[in-house]
């Protein structure tokens, strides 16, 4: 019923088998770093704050806590250990999901995100746009970021100056915002 050919009018009366056709026609890497971005930025409501991270360091050792947040190059992390941590983001290597014992959190939490996504007409025509901004596409032509992106490297991520503009992006934004209703 719903083709790619009909007009925007009409996209409102049957989205999500659109969406769904359209979204199999974006490159994955598009998918991808767009879902790993908004999961950077994303509210508690969308991504659960309180989930434990492994934290590597630089020097090789490892923290395990919650990143609380992450300001001005700076990983603010509460450790049950440690306590409540400032780790300048220069020092982190990689951090990484912990392991909880149930291996579907992540991919639950990733297809949740995911069709919340598709049901929504008007945030698929702002990936779909998003992927003609020259920023973005920067981005994509950026192995580095790339590598960080599939490894799921945040701090790799967090640390690249493109990847933070990205993350500034308006339409980036307004996608968190309508993610977050």
């Amino acid at each position: 019923m719903c083709k790619k050919q009909m007009p925007v009018s009409l996209y409102r009366v049957c989205p999500l088998s659109f969406w769904r056709q359209t979204v199999r026609s974006i490159d994955c890497f598009v998918i991808s770093l767009i879902m790993g971005t908004l999961f950077l930025i994303a509210p508690a409501p969308l991504v659960n704050a309180a989930e434990m991270r492994d934290i590597e360091l630089t020097d090789g050792s490892v923290i395990t806590g919650e990143v609380v947040s992450m300001s001005k190059g700076i990983y603010t992390v509460r450790s049950a250990t440690l306590g409540t941590l400032r780790i300048e983001a220069s020092k982190v290597r990689v951090i990484r999901w912990r392991d909880s014992g149930a291996p579907g959190d992540t991919e639950g939490r990733a297809k949740s995100l995911e069709d919340k996504m598709l049901a929504d007409g008007d945030i698929m025509a702002a990936i779909s746009a998003l992927q003609n901004d020259p920023d973005f596409q920067k981005v994509l032509r950026d192995p580095e970021i790339m590598r960080a992106v599939q490894a799921g490297d945040i701090a790799a991520l967090m640390k690249n100056p493109e990847f933070m503009k990205l993350l500034n992006n308006q339409t980036v934004q307004d996608i968190n915002k309508r993610l977050a209703r």
